[in-house]
């Protein structure tokens, strides 16, 4: 479609050096001179998967080259892009693999190998934000630069980045796709780590879905936090009540010399927005 950016941002081609990978000579070079890409952001690898593209490649071979640059260790070559048909040809027992040699920096080694992973879906969200984040730690880019490398908005890689403050069983759950990224970040609404991972057992067991996560998280109680003595005159109860009433959450009124304050409490957007909706609508409050 004309003026729409592609989903995979600058593409192949336009990361790796010396012109469209589609149009260069291809050689044959013996499987056992490569070696893997060790800035692969993928962690896991799917044993069938493997198994199945072992099978083709049996049968039909390697149609697509293995995208490779000149090895910095014991090989020959180091594995740009198409690392999982390397170790498909390997089970084949191929003895020769078609490649294409690229001069290629560390950094974009993994841009390469983090954009073919998401151009194929293999990535799982926190592969995705390992990556990411290394993209940003050791090659100092930012969100704005990822998004634009990867052909994703600012906020995707935001989120996704988020998931790798979870807790581990979390971020386990999310890795081995017992919940997904969705149910990840639902469970970050609730600001106690413990109380994210009880809630995480919930959803394993009623197999909730990203909706009801959301309203589970919703309805967890904020953490308890040592509260501020503080006096309170009876009146001023008598507010916070009616407030609390009003909107649905915790209200507290703190007075001083000078004036005071309302602290009107809410877990989401949700619940953010019907407050707003009442002090806009209700008579009784505007």
């Amino acid at each position: 479609m004309t003026g729409r950016r592609s989903g995979l941002g600058r593409g192949l081609e336009s990361l790796i050096p010396g012109g469209d990978v589609g149009q260069s000579a291809t050689q044959f070079v013996d499987v056992d001179s490569l070696e893997p890409n060790p800035l692969q952001p993928r962690i896991r690898w799917d044993e069938t998967q493997l198994a199945a593209l072992a099978d083709s490649i049996r049968e039909h071979g390697i149609i697509q080259p293995i995208v490779v640059t000149r090895g910095r260790g014991a090989k020959p070559y180091q594995i740009i892009a198409g690392e999982r048909r390397w170790r498909a040809a390997q089970r084949a027992g191929l003895r020769t693999t078609p490649v294409l040699v690229r001069e290629a920096t560390p950094s974009q080694i993994l841009e390469i190998a983090l954009v073919e992973n998401i151009q194929r879906s293999d990535l799982n969200p926190i592969e995705e934000a390992l990556a990411y984040r290394h993209l940003t730690d050791e090659f100092g880019l930012k969100q704005s630069e990822i998004a634009e490398r990867v052909g994703k908005s600012r906020p995707a890689i935001a989120n996704t980045m988020r998931l790798l403050t979870a807790p581990a069983p979390i971020r386990e759950a999310v890795a081995n796709e017992d919940i997904s990224a969705g149910h990840a970040r639902a469970l970050l609404a609730v600001d106690e780590p413990g109380r994210q991972v009880a809630l995480l057992e919930l959803v394993l067991a009623r197999g909730l879905s990203v909706r009801e996560t959301e309203a589970l998280a919703q309805r967890s109680p904020a953490p308890k936090r040592p509260a501020r003595p503080r006096t309170v005159d009876v009146e001023t109860r008598a507010i916070e009540r009616e407030l609390q009433r009003a909107f649905g959450t915790n209200v507290a009124i703190t007075r001083g010399k000078d004036g005071g304050r309302i602290t009107i409490s809410f877990h989401s957007d949700e619940e953010l927005n019907a407050i707003l909706g009442r002090m806009l609508t209700d008579d009784e409050l505007v």
